[in-house]
């Protein structure tokens, strides 16, 4: 078995991608500062020759070369910003995956939904800061002791006035990093939010309005928009007051050069040419320290932003495994599970452990809040056991990279989610190579297909944000289909027949046998005793454990006693396949005493 390198940092990756594009501005920076002493020569020229000599030719001949040199000068200025334009989008190519990742992954890791979107804010907040203008300044300010070198060279006053202007000037910019920085993180927590609560708001619209929240829920957001906006004012008061101190001062340290040079002029130390040069210089010298003050919130946000996403990333990638395992096919074991919502330490089910082979179906049976929900996201992984373990064929889930684990897996959650697209593109879970053979299977597994065709553009039929086009029962059985979908190994439903019909419950009979038929294993969750017409074993929860595990009729009869009910008789001519059935028909559920925990 090889040893495997630590992995490096995948930001640090993405930005060292980029090194030849940095090379690259870094040429055209230099040409561009270089050309940035025209202007001064030509000053210097003008004044010192054209003037003295009133040669129309030289002037001319000057002004040409001069334009020539500006017109370069742009190109090549163009050219580095493209280049960081570039820059940023190469970064945002690499990191984007993995900040969609993290919307995904940090809320089951106990994230709340504003934090689990920061990453994406954060690589917006970096890409946004490589494109702009503000690394140039940072890419300029090595060129500043040229320009202030040549001012020395004019006169030795103007170098040093230069220099200290200059050392202010950088004071004033750390100044303004230290009163920044915490108003920007306060800014950004108070943004992040207002934003999420704007999108509550969104998603449930029709529940405020039906019960006459609106007013709540404007003063809640007032309340929160309030103090974002109080944020905003604190980082403007904070970077802008101090951005026009250093305006006024560099505008102010230009008149000083001035001065300074027309007094050395009178003293016939040096010409009136070099008196103008000066002040071009100086103010050349100083233009990055200023351009990084103009910038700074960008920086500072864009420092922020890469730090946070160098801590989160290496937790999105997923390490590589020396051997793929092959698809389970065997056996789902569940070894003393203990489970806990993410983020959290209160323990809300434990010390269950249970076996199924290929071709069982189990239905979890019990009161709400009995532990149900916190099993099935523990068998597919999205709730990892603090202790203990769920294995397939013998092999934790752990073992298996999460895309990879994901395609021998089907779960329809309580809360059905779809996704805005077409019919097809939700069944098959957006896999980009799907064909219209497997959606077709899967969507007549879960006895979906004809209500599919039914809708004017069938599989095409775009469904809208979280399927606000279909009814709770169509939702449910698309669902169930997108759980069914290339016929995973373990298939969890959580109350899959909670909206369906009795049309949708025999749908569902009948997917959960052809689950076991093909040596699958189902776990069906239910309420309803529709649900247990085709498991062969039930589990029945209370307190966050197992109270009973064992075949469905054992088991059925068994809770019947104990809540002190007549055991169920099974009518004339019932299979040994069928539940027992009550009055209407349909498997009798008994429900058994809630001892405590959550679902």
């Amino acid at each position: 078995m090889r040893t495997q390198r630590p992995l490096e940092n995948p930001v640090s990756r993405a930005l060292k991608a980029t090194r030849a594009d940095w090379l690259h501005v870094a040429v055209f920076s230099t040409a561009v500062n270089l050309l940035m002493l025209t202007g001064s020569i030509y000053m210097l020229q003008v004044y010192d020759r054209v003037l003295s000599s009133r040669s129309i030719a030289t002037l001319v001949m000057l002004s040409l070369i001069v334009l020539a040199a500006f017109v370069l000068q742009g190109m090549m200025d163009a050219f580095r910003l493209k280049l960081l334009s570039r820059i940023g989008a190469k970064v945002d190519e690499e990191l984007s995956p993995l900040t969609a990742r993290a919307t995904v992954l940090l809320p089951i890791k106990g994230a709340k939904p504003a934090e689990a979107m920061q990453p994406m804010r954060d690589l917006d907040s970096l890409r946004g800061f490589l494109s702009s203008l503000g690394p140039t300044a940072l890419i300029d300010m090595p060129f500043m002791p040229l320009f202030v070198l040549a001012t020395f060279v004019l006169h030795p006053w103007l170098g040093w006035l230069a220099v200290v202007g200059g050392v202010l000037i950088l004071c004033l910019t750390l100044w303004t990093e230290r009163r920044s920085a915490a108003p920007t993180m306060a800014l950004m927590r108070s943004g992040a939010e207002r934003a999420q609560l704007a999108e509550g708001g969104r998603r449930n619209a029709e529940v405020i309005r039906a019960l006459g929240m609106g007013g709540a829920f404007a003063a809640r957001f007032q309340q929160v928009h309030s103090r974002h906006v109080a944020d905003n004012l604190l980082l403007a008061d904070a970077a802008s007051g101090i951005g026009a101190l250093a305006r006024i001062f560099r505008f102010g340290l230009q008149s000083a050069v001035l001065g300074l040079g027309a007094y050395l002029v009178i003293k016939g130390e040096m010409g009136p040419g070099a008196m103008i040069a000066a002040s071009i210089l100086t103010s050349r010298a100083l233009a990055p320290i200023e351009l990084a003050v103009a910038h700074w919130k960008g920086f500072v946000a864009a420092r922020q932003g890469y730090q946070r996403l160098k801590a989160v990333t290496p937790h999105l990638v997923a390490g590589d495994k020396d051997l793929a395992l092959p698809k389970p096919s065997r056996a789902l074991q569940v070894s003393d599970v203990v489970v806990a919502p993410p983020g959290s330490q209160r323990v809300i089910m434990q010390g269950v452990s249970f076996e199924m082979k290929a071709g069982q179906a189990l239905g979890l049976i019990g009161p709400s809040g009995s532990g149900k929900s916190s099993l099935a996201r523990a068998l597919v992984g999205v709730w990892p056991a603090q202790r203990g373990a769920v294995k397939l064929d013998g092999a934790r889930l752990e073992q298996w990279e999460p895309e990879q684990l994901g395609g021998f897996l089907g779960y329809l959650p309580q809360d059905v989610e779809l996704f805005d697209g077409s019919i097809a593109e939700n069944i098959a879970r957006f896999d980009a190579s799907m064909t219209s053979e497997s959606v077709l299977a899967a969507a007549k597994a879960a006895g979906a297909h004809d209500l599919i065709v039914s809708f004017p553009e069938g599989y095409d039929t775009a469904i809208g944000e979280g399927g606000a086009a279909l009814s709770g029962g169509q939702r449910q059985r698309l669902a169930l289909a997108r759980a069914l979908y290339g016929d995973p190994f373990l298939v969890v439903l959580d109350e899959p027949n909670a909206s369906l019909d009795a049309e949708g419950d025999e749908a569902l009979t009948r997917a959960i046998q052809a689950v076991k038929a093909r040596g699958g294993i189902c776990v069906v969750i239910t309420h309803r005793p529709s649900g247990l017409a085709a498991v062969d074993l039930v589990g029945a929860m209370a307190g966050g454990k197992m109270q009973a595990f064992g075949p469905r009729e054992e088991i059925l009869q068994q809770m019947m006693r104990r809540g002190g009910m007549a055991a169920a008789r099974r009518p004339q001519g019932q299979g040994a396949g069928q539940a027992p059935t009550g009055e209407g028909g349909a498997a009798s559920v008994p429900q058994i005493r809630q001892v405590g925990g959550e679902s």
